[in-house]
């Protein structure tokens, strides 16, 4: 059973850091792709940033990149979601999720509140 855990958010002043962690369970083979997307209130789910099981593929939405960094953490089991220089905008909910490429993914996890404020 595919279980995916976030933790990390909280609250933040603008131009703070936050570090985002998944731990994920009951991976299979199929499952390559970790990534990493939120919501915010009125807003529809949008791309953060992904990285493959192996960590040689990330890649980042445009409104992240250069501020955040996805990695793995391979004795841990997790995926972490390194965001620096926060803006309001970044507000919202974080979603990790899990899938077989960064186009598809079919497991998420229950999310965690990021806010930031100005």
């Amino acid at each position: 059973q595919v279980q995916l855990v976030e933790s990390g958010g909280g609250l933040v002043q603008a131009g703070g850091s936050l570090r985002l962690s998944c731990a994920v369970s009951g991976r299979t083979f199929s499952t390559n792709r970790v990534g990493w997307f939120r919501q915010a209130p009125g807003k529809e789910r949008e791309f953060v940033a992904s990285i493959s099981w192996s960590g040689r593929s990330t890649n980042y939405a445009d409104a992240v990149k250069g501020r955040s960094t996805i990695f793995r953490d391979n004795a841990k089991n997790t995926v972490a979601l390194q965001m620096n220089s926060l803006k309001p905008e970044d507000t919202a909910v974080y979603y990790c999720a899990l899938g077989a490429t960064m186009y598809k993914y079919d497991y998420w996890g229950q999310g965690t509140q990021v806010t930031v404020s100005s």
